[in-house]
């Protein structure tokens, strides 16, 4: 018997998130750590993925952190090691959307963006090395930001673009003992998280008018790239940040 694959999804009440679990128990039996800062809706997606998943997946996981914080991300990849045995793959969606110019951003704005952004993504990494000696994938989120020059977009796209070298040097690092580390850079998503610029039809039209394809990106469209590199079968692919953008960074329609 194969063993069944085991995840640890960071932040995975959110909109990428829970589509992306949702597409991991659709695909088979899976063991899953969901963690992130509101328990009551990671609790209710681990009802929704019980009921959905077939009688011999294994129950989720819940567990509350703050993924700033090194120690609580490190008790839940001990606690993952602890009840599956093994970790095979570790994803961290922590993310944040601040739209200021630079001269206009606070330092308290600057270092929370750098925080939920940077500093959760070293966190898994390093925990995720540290859970998974045998090899496995490890998934972090960037941004399209880091490949275009977007207008209000200096915090965010500083930090993402930290995230982007933490990938390929980790990548580097950890390449010897199979250890794959890539990054999705999607383009804007309708997620709880952009809800400000998606409830303004203004600024959706503007957005939408951009993205080469014609519309802005649904949470499955990223949550299937992350699963893709999640896969066992993907053994061929590190060191990658892959733009799940609509084209907008390297397309230019008409």
């Amino acid at each position: 018997m194969p063993e069944i694959p085991s995840y640890v999804v960071i932040g995975a009440a959110g909109g990428v998130g829970s589509a992306l679990c949702r597409r991991l128990v659709s695909r088979g039996p899976c063991r899953l750590l969901l963690a992130g800062r509101e328990p009551a809706k990671l609790q209710a997606l681990a009802e929704e993925l019980r009921s959905a998943a077939p009688n011999d997946c294994p129950h989720p996981i819940c567990r509350s952190l703050d993924a700033r914080n090194s120690a609580e991300v490190d008790e839940a990849f001990a606690l993952a090691g602890r009840e599956f045995g093994s970790v095979h793959g570790a994803v961290n969606l922590c993310g944040s959307i601040l739209l200021k110019p630079a001269h206009l951003t606070t330092d308290a704005e600057f270092a929370e963006t750098v925080a939920v952004n940077l500093v959760t993504a070293f966190n898994v990494l390093r925990a995720a090395a540290k859970a998974m000696p045998s090899g496995g994938s490890v998934v972090l989120m960037s941004t399209v930001a880091t490949r275009i020059g977007l207008a209000n977009h200096e915090a965010i796209a500083a930090a993402k673009s930290g995230v982007n070298g933490l990938v390929i040097a980790a990548a580097a690092t950890y390449a010897g003992r199979n250890l794959r580390v890539n990054a999705v850079a999607p383009g804007l998503v309708r997620t709880p998280l952009a809800a400000k610029i998606t409830s303004n039809e203004l600024a959706l039209k503007a957005s939408t008018a951009i993205h080469p394809l014609g519309r802005i990106g649904e949470p499955d469209d990223v949550a299937a790239a992350i699963a893709w590199l999640l896969d066992p079968a993907t053994t061929w692919v590190t060191g990658q940040i892959i733009g799940v953008d609509g084209g907008l960074s390297t397309v230019r329609a008409k």
